[in-house]
């Protein structure tokens, strides 16, 4: 197996032992190739209704990649923006995808509680602080959300976010109660531990060399081993695999990055009063949360490079200090970075190809929730016997144009960076 970067994750969870690589033949109805959170939802899913001849194969270890490193936020919605979506859908599509998220977070909720996973949730909302004066782009989202989408997204005028969040860089926010957050990686390993306990196969350090279709069913082949199975999902994000072209160049792997400070003791309540889960209303916005501990855990910025900690470290301390000051003196413990999986239009892609390939990815920048929507999705499609995934079939494998997508994204990004800076500039 590949080393991992330290995270907090990592030591907060513990270490666990490895499960087994596969080694020999089977037969399985299910094979799911990918361990996180896609392919772990998908496996759960299908134990859930019943189906519990599945195989998932992780070539690393579960939650090695994404879904092991983001910052843990658990809320409804998509990377693309709910204006955007029904620009794209219509109204109706729009809602009903939307309200698959806002399942999902319930879901999330549940399935923590049901399978007693111990990792570090806080049921305290989110927060979207207004880095700018001009109220209307707040206004204009929590009319959007009431109306359309059934959600209530609460005013927070600035004297009151002033009291949760003590910096001069917010004005007014909104308030999202149904939402949450916690420890990814610890999440992971316990949606692994119910779906095993419900009778699915996990085998870790396995990489997948090659699948092949034979007859009505697959063969999938490990150094060690090979399965046959009915039905395979591809979920591998922004880790390629290399197994399926048409799947592996529809997405472009964006690095973000993550720190997490010292404990803060009650130094913390000088900066943050509030167990909410924190980012902001920029394009290249910072995003943050309080964790159980008295640390806090700062990720942001979106880049093509995949840094090292100490690069992370100094980048994220100086998006820190420009918002709180405060932690001058604040330690940082723990820093790292990971790729997520993104497509050109910003939705998740979650499907089947013309020969019965199912694949899941593209869920960066918001990916718990729709994770577990695309898992209960795929699950369901499959005990149904569904030949496509009608819910998502305006965003399919749009190609990427690797590596040319990436100076594009790249170039999409220091354009938006300059388009927040210039708007505060402006305001004074």
């Amino acid at each position: 197996m590949l080393a991992t970067p330290p995270s907090y994750y990592r030591v907060a969870a513990g270490e666990v032992s490895p499960r087994a690589p596969l080694k020999g033949r089977a037969d399985v109805r299910v094979a799911i190739v990918g361990g996180g959170f896609a392919g772990l939802n998908t496996a759960l899913g299908l134990a859930e209704r019943g189906i519990t001849d599945v195989a998932l194969i992780e070539s690393q270890h579960i939650g090695f990649g994404a879904s092991g490193r983001n910052g843990g936020f658990v809320f409804a919605g998509y990377s693309l923006g709910e204006e955007s979506l029904i620009g794209r859908v219509g109204e109706q599509q729009a809602a009903r995808l939307y309200s698959r998220t806002v399942d999902a977070v319930n879901l999330i909720r549940q399935r923590v509680a049901q399978y007693a996973i111990d990792c570090d949730l806080v049921d305290k909302g989110v927060v979207w602080a207004n880095w700018f004066r001009d109220p209307e782009v707040l206004r204009r989202r929590q009319r959007l959300l009431e109306s359309t989408f059934n959600a209530q997204w609460h005013w927070l005028p600035a004297a009151d976010l002033s009291e949760w969040l003590r910096t001069r860089r917010y004005h007014d926010g909104l308030y999202e109660a149904n939402a949450l957050h916690l420890n990814p990686l610890a999440y992971a390993r316990g949606l692994a531990d119910a779906a095993a306990a419900r009778g699915v196969r996990i085998h870790e350090d396995s990489r997948v060399r090659s699948i092949k279709r034979d007859g009505a069913g697959w063969i999938i082949r490990t150094p060690e081993g090979e399965l046959r199975a009915e039905h395979v999902v591809l979920a591998c994000g922004g880790y390629l695999a290399g197994l399926r072209r048409s799947i592996d160049r529809a997405i472009l792997p964006i690095a973000t990055y993550v720190m997490v400070t010292e404990p803060l003791g009650d130094h913390l309540n000088d900066c943050i009063r509030t167990r909410a889960a924190i980012y902001d209303t920029r394009f290249a916005f910072d995003y943050y949360r309080p964790l159980n501990d008295t640390r806090l855990l700062w990720g942001g910025r979106i880049s093509v490079r995949d840094r090292a900690p100490a690069a992370v470290k100094k980048l994220l301390r100086r998006d820190m200090l420009h918002v709180y000051p405060q932690l001058a003196d604040a330690r940082i413990d723990y820093a790292w970075s990971g790729l997520m999986s993104y497509a050109r239009h910003q939705m998740p892609q979650v499907g089947r190809q013309p020969d019965g390939l199912w694949y899941a990815q593209a869920f960066g920048g918001h990916g718990l929730a729709p994770t577990c929507a695309a898992g209960e999705r795929l699950a369901q499609a499959i005990v149904d016997g569904e030949s496509v995934v009608d819910d998502h079939a305006a965003f399919g494998l749009e190609r990427a144009w690797r590596p040319m997508g990436y100076a594009g994204a790249q170039a999409t990004y220091w354009y938006e960076q300059s388009r927040d800076w210039l708007k505060r500039r402006m305001e004074g």
